[in-house]
Parts: structure tokens; C-alpha cells; sequence
């Protein structure tokens, strides 16, 4: 045990020597950025429900309005870095239609998850979005899965059927349990489309863009999230959730300036996550920003128990430890993976 110890400070030390102090700070800036951005989105979600909102358009609207954020950042970098945006084809730009209706659908279900489950559950049971990313990595940019990953996977899927069992101790008194049972449903495919969305993504960086700087990652993020918007609002104004959200306001507990900050406050914190994100994937790699998505998990189920009083039965801690267990051997295997491919 402690040779394992001193061997990991020893790489550990090695690797930080490789980069300057300020490529450190910038990824530890960008790391808290999502670790705290996204689990305060989330919290915010469940705000609006818990304090009388009831639209699943306008929460999934919410995460994609603030996309003119990243926009924002984008434009000095082209100045800073002496470049030009990168000139869309018809591939590039199908790939980000294909992507933005795909954000805004797994939007829309982790909406409807948030509605219907505390956030501590639906929390944990995005922990599969660890499963599907390794899985549709490995199907579509052939990605490697090792023993360590598939452990991962086994572990977590274990995880969530705990959950399960203990739906009877955590469901809200005005959620049905057909309402519950959908929640569950509605989370875990949301984790999925995520991982099948990041997993595209990926493939849209090594087919069509064949390159990975700053910019070039923030241009994807704007403009799947720009079309994520078009296709979200479309389904607001379908849904004449605009109108409504005057009444929505009127009744929201702690009145109308709650309810405007409350979705301000969530577009904001959701872009202020996804810059996070953007920043590790250029800084560090997506095994590092999967699994900061992944820790971030586990921060939202405790806070919501801190911050909001949402239920902990037992069975809830012990998933919540097995689901510890899970990422460490995820961790473990995604770093393995990536020494064979720098070896």
C-alpha cells in the first residue's frame, strides 16, 4: 500500500512539473467552475419546482439561454489568438443541428427527471452518465474500455438499483408513484443521450475538425447550444409557456423577483458550468472533464440533503458510497487507458 501511495505522489509530481503555475491555476479555476456551477444549476431547478413552478420547457430553456455568455468569450479569442473562426461546411453544420436537437431533448428529460424526483436522487442516478459515455465512446471512436471501467459500470448500475429499491422512502407527497417511476425513467435516459452526445462530440473533433484548440471547442459549444436554443424556444411557444410564466410568477413562493432570479441565476450558473467544461476538455482531456462531471454528482445529492432538506434514508448513503466506490475505479481505468495511449 505504501509503495502504491509514494508511486502516485511520484507521477503526480512528475506531471505537475511538466506545465506552469498558471496552466494549474487555470485548470483548477475551470475545474471549480464546474463543480460548483452545476451542482447550483441543478439546486435551482429544483427551486422552481419546490416553490410552485411547473413548466419543463422553461427549465430546459433556462440551460440554454445563457448561451450568448460563451459567445462573448469567443470573440476576444479570435483576437488573442490571432485567428479566424473556423469556416462551417454543410457536415459541420448538419453535425450542429444534429447536436443542438439532441441537447435540447436531454434537456427536456433531465426537466422532467428534476419535476418528479428530490434532487438528490435524480442526482445520483445521473451517475450512469459515467456508463453511457464509456459505452458509446467505445462504440463510436473506439475509445478502450479496460476491466477497471467495466467494474465502473457494474458498480454504478448497482448504485442506481438500490435507488430503486428505496423509491417508497424519497418521493414527494404530491408525486404519484407513476410519476416517480417516470422521473427514474426520464433521468436515466437523459444520461444516456448525454453520453451519446458526448460521444458524438468527440467524433465531430476527430472526423470533421481534426483539431482541439480554445476556440475551436468554444465554437462548437456556441453553436450546439445556439441551436439547442432555437429548437427549445420553438417548444416554449408551442407549449405557450411564455404566457404563462406572468401567472407562474404571481404565484411563485417568494414572489415574482424570486422567480425571475431564480431562472436568471440558473442560465447563468448552467453557462458558467459549460465554460468550466469547455476549459478542461482544452486544458486537460475528456477523461478529466468526464470525470469532474461525474464528482460533481455526489456534490448536488449532498448538497441538496444540506441546502434543501431532501430525504437521506439509508439506502440512499449506501448508494451514495457505492457510487464513490464506482468513480474511483472509474477514475483508475480512464487513467490507465490514457498512459497505454501516451506510452
Amino acid at each position: 500500500m505504501e509503495y502504491i501511495f509514494s508511486t502516485i505522489k511520484k507521477k503526480a509530481w512528475e506531471t505537475y512539473k511538466r506545465k506552469p503555475i498558471s496552466y494549474w491555476i487555470l485548470l483548477a479555476l475551470s475545474s471549480s467552475a464546474m463543480l460548483v456551477a452545476f451542482p447550483a444549476s441543478s439546486l435551482l431547478s429544483l427551486l422552481y419546482y419546490q416553490n410552485g413552478g411547473t413548466s419543463k420547457w422553461i427549465i430546459s430553456w433556462v440551460a440554454v439561454a445563457g448561451w450568448p455568455l460563451t459567445a462573448f468569450i469567443l470573440i476576444p479569442t479570435y483576437f488573442v489568438c490571432r485567428t479566424f473562426p473556423t469556416p462551417p461546411d454543410w457536415k459541420l453544420t448538419l453535425s450542429y443541428i444534429v447536436l443542438g436537437f439532441l441537447s435540447a431533448a436531454d434537456n427536456l428529460l433531465y426537466a422532467y427527471a428534476y419535476a418528479y424526483l428530490p434532487a438528490s436522487t435524480a442526482a445520483l442516478l445521473a451517475s450512469s452518465s459515467l456508463i453511457f459515455p464509456a459505452l458509446f465512446g467505445y462504440l463510436l471512436v473506439e475509445n478502450k474500455i479496460n476491466v477497471s471501467i467495466i467494474n465502473a459500470i457494474v458498480i454504478i448500475t448497482a448504485a442506481m438499483t438500490i435507488i430503486a429499491l428505496d423509491s417508497n422512502s424519497d418521493s414527494y407527497g404530491n408525486v404519484t408513484n407513476s410519476q416517480y417511476i417516470m422521473g427514474f425513467i426520464w433521468d436515466i435516459l437523459g444520461s444516456a443521450l448525454h453520453g451519446l452526445i458526448f460521444a458524438l462530440s468527440e467524433l465531430v473533433f476527430v472526423k470533421l475538425l481534426g483539431k482541439r484548440s480554445f476556440h475551436v471547442v468554444l465554437e462548437q459549444q456556441v453553436m450546439v447550444s445556439a441551436f439547442a436554443f432555437v429548437f427549445t424556444t420553438i417548444g416554449v411557444i408551442a407549449n405557450k409557456d411564455f404566457q404563462g410564466m406572468a401567472s407562474e410568477a404571481k404565484t411563485f413562493k417568494g414572489g415574482e423577483s424570486s422567480y425571475y432570479l431564480v431562472l436568471i441565476w440558473g442560465a447563468i450558473t448552467f453557462q458558467l458550468g459549460v465554460l468550466g467544461g469547455t476549459a478542461v476538455l482544452f486544458l486537460s482531456s475528456t477523461v478529466l472533464a468526464g470525470v469532474l462531471n461525474a464528482v460533481r454528482v455526489p456534490l448536488t445529492a449532498i448538497a441538496a440533503v444540506i441546502l434543501m432538506n431532501n430525504p437521506m434514508s439509508g439506502f440512499k448513503i449506501l448508494s451514495l458510497v457505492v457510487t464513490f466506490w464506482g468513480f474511483g475505479s472509474y477514475i483508475y481505468g480512464s487513467s490507465s487507458s490514457t498512459s497505454q495511449n501516451y506510452s
